[in-house]
């Protein structure tokens, strides 16, 4: 199973895992990001549901549907949900042809979530999921064990996406497909500049607000998408890590990407 990481008291939403000066830079270069997140995250984690659906407008539902299908997977095909949050994802494969799903986290907060969400599910669904707390970047998993690994909204998070990537390609088997959902800014410039907007101004107040979270997520989530990787940029690092042939398609005017690659 997974490693566990020492477990951090759960974060306080009153405590600011990031600072307003933190955030006038670059957060993907904090050396404390990995402890930053996971403080961020276990004290979002009971409206992140909620400020999901709100602030996509439903549209991250149907972003997920659309990776399980990119997948591609086949009867009884062994599936790895990395960063799996409250479990949206995992459940999507679990109601795919996948035979088993395996979801890691690195925040036990969002791990409670996705457990009490899967009771909502039919008991066939239900069987083939398992969570796990663990590191994206060090997976106590064998080598070659999964046909399929997906990370959503992930990567960006994790403290080092290259070393990620690397994991993602050990654990898979060859032939197994890399997918990976992630945010960007879109390319037409009147979108561009609503979605900026939109994401730097409205959402971080109102998901704030929702949440009673002062733990600054809300402020870093539009902050780490404008600082990750570009696309092309992306594509670059999962070839590094050895994947072929990787692909992106931008879903809802540029506003996600879905990356599918091969290894």
């Amino acid at each position: 199973m997974p490693h566990s990481p020492t477990p951090m008291n759960p974060a306080s939403s009153d405590h600011a895992a990031w600072t307003q000066r933190e955030l006038a830079g670059n957060p993907h270069q904090n050396s404390d990001k990995a402890a930053k997140v996971r403080s961020m995250f276990s004290a979002i984690a009971p409206k992140y549901d909620l400020n999901n659906r709100l602030h996509s407008f439903g549209r991250d539902q149907a972003w997920r549907r659309f990776a399980v299908r990119a997948a591609g997977v086949r009867p009884g095909e062994k599936v790895l949900d990395v960063a799996c949050g409250t479990g949206d994802l995992t459940q999507e494969f679990a109601r795919s042809a996948a035979g088993s799903v395996l979801g890691v986290d690195f925040t036990g907060a969002m791990l409670d979530v996705a457990r009490q969400k899967q009771t909502r599910l039919s008991p066939q669904q239900s069987s083939k999921i398992q969570y796990a707390q663990g590191d994206a970047t060090a997976l106590n998993l064998p080598d070659e064990s999964f046909d399929v690994l997906s990370i959503a909204f992930g990567i960006r998070n994790v403290s080092s996406p290259d070393k990620a990537l690397a994991e993602f390609r050990r654990v898979l088997r060859p032939g197994g497909r890399l997918v990976i959902l992630e945010f960007d800014r879109p390319s037409w410039f009147p979108m561009r500049q609503l979605n900026d907007f939109y994401c730097g101004w409205v959402m971080p107040r109102t998901a704030s607000l929702i949440a009673r979270d002062r733990s600054g997520a809300y402020r870093y989530l539009p902050k780490s998408v404008g600082t990750f990787f570009t696309r092309q940029q992306m594509k670059d690092a999962i070839t590094r890590a050895g994947f072929q042939q990787p692909a992106a398609t931008g879903l809802t005017l540029g506003i996600c990407v879905c990356y599918v690659a091969t290894r």
